[in-house]
């Protein structure tokens, strides 16, 4: 395991878990100043597992099933404190943090797989 991993995968947790957030009425209302849209809450769902997801398979594919799942499950532990830090101290910074973690996520991933 890398920095590098541990960082791709954290920020692939913390986009979705914020994006799951986000489709909760209640956080989105605090976070964005008003209640969720008619259709936004399923692909917002969607979207929020899509990228749990990715961090498991991306954990998964760059160390093994030997330390691949403690990986993830520490990434997703780590990014769910992030979370809950920023929606209790700054909620508004909730949506560009996820939407920040995402190019953050890319630029791991050449030194996540180099050897």
């Amino acid at each position: 395991m890398s920095g590098a991993t541990l960082l791709l995968c954290t920020a692939l947790a913390f986009a979705g878990l914020a994006t799951l957030a986000l489709s909760l009425d209640r956080h989105h209302r605090v976070a964005l100043r008003g209640p969720v849209p008619q259709g936004r809450t399923r692909p917002l769902r969607v979207a929020g597992w899509a990228g749990i997801l990715l961090s498991f398979g991306a954990a998964i594919a760059l160390d093994g099933w030997n330390f691949g799942p403690v990986l993830a499950t520490g990434a997703v532990t780590a990014a769910a404190l992030a979370v809950a830090v920023c929606l209790t101290y700054r909620p508004g910074w909730l949506r560009p943090a996820a939407l920040a973690a995402l190019p953050l996520a890319a630029a791991c991933l050449p030194f996540a797989l180099a050897p």
